[in-house]
């Protein structure tokens, strides 16, 4: 156990305990009782938290994109409603053939029906290859069946799946066996 001097010379350490007038008893209580205080006399300011990096940029870039696409777009509703306004119904000059993305009333809706939309004529025609494509198909898969259904009644024909032996390795094998019987002789 350490000496009372030691205990004294331990506690001048700190500038707040003074032994002066006090006897040995009370150094050795303060030397118990006193409370070091590192954190500058006051309670913690820095809590230790889990990392939120990952949350605020997540906001922070769905607030970016949001505000990138929203603001191009709010600001040509506001051109379009403002600037050109709705269409008006008006005479169909002589000889002039309306297209069919003319006759919306709003500017906006003109534009989609214009260059994303297809016309009428132009899903007629789709469907109208669509058929015709069947149709193709339809007629070689009857071909096929004929073709088939003949080569089965006929048996005289090799069929497409047939596959030719190839002579080279037929040769091959044959001189091998012609020298193996050189060889060994007949035995």
């Amino acid at each position: 156990m350490l000496n009372v001097g030691a205990k004294i010379g331990f506690l001048r350490r700190f500038e707040d305990v003074s032994v002066g007038i006090m006897g040995e008893s009370a150094v050795f209580c303060l030397l118990v009782i006193q409370k070091r205080v590192m954190s500058g006399g006051h309670d913690r300011t820095m809590f230790i938290t889990p990392s939120r990096f990952q949350w605020h940029k997540f906001k922070d870039l769905i607030h970016f994109y949001v505000m990138l696409g929203l603001i191009p777009i709010l600001g040509i509703v506001f051109y379009s409603n403002v600037f050109i306004g709705p269409a008006t119904l008006t005479e169909i000059p002589e000889g002039y053939v309306p297209k069919q993305w003319e006759y919306y009333r709003h500017p906006i809706t003109r534009f989609l029906a214009k260059y994303l939309n297809t016309t009428p004529q132009q899903e007629y025609e789709k469907y109208c290859h669509h058929i015709y494509e069947e149709n193709q198909k339809k007629q070689l898969r009857a071909l096929e069946n004929r073709v088939m259904e003949l080569m089965r009644e006929r048996n005289d024909y090799q069929a497409y799946y047939y596959r030719q032996v190839i002579a080279k390795y037929y040769r091959v094998a044959k001189k091998a066996s012609t020298d193996l019987e050189e060889v060994y002789g007949d035995q």
